[in-house]
């Protein structure tokens, strides 16, 4: 990202398509938590050496512009990120990443500090059958129905635990 992007604004959630994508990090561990590169590198760059049947957005992050034909977009707002802050933070998620996006991030100039919080559990490509990741997804979902359904998890989760 040169100098002449300074003035645009890059999605933390992008594809890897985009003539202008950028590598954001890698997904790593069990729980798919994104690791940030220390500096972007052009998807264009990478995406070759992925072995094919490998989903890209799978094992990597990608950034590209935020635009406005964008399914998430609202007027200048983007709805993904407002629904991604209504799933609370791990305790263990509470350090801000180091990001080479930050100065001209979306979701960071739209929510601070908060979606930078939850950012690295952000999946672009997620499993069918990951009802919150799908949700999230949804462009007509909202933020409510979000903390309706982590709720009502919860109290699932809860009653499956209880001695019968």
């Amino acid at each position: 990202m040169g100098t002449d992007d300074s003035a645009l604004t890059w999605c933390p959630s992008g594809q890897p398509d985009a003539p202008e994508s950028v590598v954001l990090g890698v997904r790593s561990g069990a729980d798919g938590r994104v690791t940030y590169l220390a500096e972007p590198v052009p998807a264009a760059d990478v995406l070759g050496a992925i072995p094919e049947g490998i989903e890209p957005t799978r094992v990597l992050r990608f950034a590209s512009h935020c635009v406005s034909a964008c399914a998430h977009r609202r007027g200048n707002d983007c709805t993904l990120v407002q629904r991604v802050l209504a799933v609370p933070v791990r305790e263990e998620s509470r350090a801000v990443p180091r990001c080479h996006l930050r100065g001209s991030c979306k979701w960071w100039s739209q929510s601070g500090v908060d979606a930078c919080y939850r950012c690295p559990a952000v999946s672009t490509a997620h499993l069918a059958d990951d009802e919150l990741a799908t949700l999230m997804a949804d462009p007509t979902a909202t933020p409510e129905q979000l903390t309706a359904w982590i709720a009502a998890d919860a109290a699932d989760r809860a009653d499956a635990a209880a001695p019968a």
